[in-house]
């Protein structure tokens, strides 16, 4: 399985590395990382898009028929939209959230930015996204861009990825080790 995930990975860090190379040839980043960002939160809103980008059973092209009809609908074209439809034609659309995650951070990478996966349990105000990038910001000595994630299932708390550090002081987490220290004891 491992295999599989670098295989996965690897698979998206080239697209990603291509695309990249595309918009700064076309001075088009500002541009393509907008839409993906606008793509991605479709992913994240609509289970369909979910399943249509992930299932095999469909075919290149009701998937392209169905993305460029979502694409054209949300105003993604360019670079971006024929990224997404290229990846649909190769059937490598079940990798397309990964190689948006490394356009992302290669984007990062460039800048001299840290990325950081937030999760938590409800949504983030805007006050504490600002406090957690300076926060962290003084902590990576760099300037830090969040992408959050809602996970109910952790209670409270939050989960912190940056690179291949991981802070989690969710309330699942400490309810899970103290369930396990209880089992110790008894």
């Amino acid at each position: 399985m491992t295999d599989n995930v670098s295989l996965v990975s690897g698979v998206a860090q080239r697209y990603a590395a291509a695309l990249l190379d595309l918009a700064e040839g076309e001075g088009a980043t500002a541009d393509v990382e907008r839409d993906l960002t606008t793509f991605e939160g479709m992913l994240a809103e609509s289970e369909d898009l979910v399943r249509l980008v992930k299932s095999p059973v469909f075919s290149v092209e009701e998937q392209l028929a169905a993305l460029t009809a979502l694409l054209d609908k949300a105003g993604i074209k360019g670079l971006a939209a024929n990224f997404v439809k290229l990846a649909a034609r190769n059937r490598r659309l079940f990798v397309l959230p990964g190689m948006i995650k490394a356009f992302r951070a290669l984007l990062a990478e460039q800048r001299g930015e840290e990325t950081a996966e937030v999760t938590s349990a409800a949504a983030l105000s805007d006050e504490h996204v600002a406090a957690l990038k300076e926060a962290l910001a003084a902590s990576t000595g760099k300037s830090v861009n969040i992408v959050a994630n809602v996970d109910p299932a952790l209670i409270g708390g939050l989960v912190v990825k940056v690179g291949s550090r991981m802070i989690d002081t969710s309330l699942r987490t400490k309810l899970n080790s103290l369930k396990f220290a209880m089992k110790e004891v008894g």
